[in-house]
């Protein structure tokens, strides 16, 4: 069977834990607010994709199609 790719949110929110930055230093790399990265990390809200696409572009990814 083959593997499914992990969802996009559990992606993200690994490459900010494994990135060692704040949430302020991701945010103000991604131009968007720090309640944002933080309400995301806990689950409170998600992102639309361009928010998503901004961090990703923050922490060095890409989002490409599977």
């Amino acid at each position: 069977m083959p593997r499914q790719p992990k969802p996009i949110t559990a992606t993200l929110k690994a490459a900010i834990k494994a990135s060692n930055l704040t949430h302020y230093a991701i945010a103000k790399l991604a131009d968007i607010t720090p309640g944002q990265v933080d309400r995301f990390m806990t689950g409170e809200r998600d992102l639309r994709l361009e928010t998503a696409g901004r961090i990703a572009a923050a922490l060095g990814l890409e989002l490409r199609p599977v």
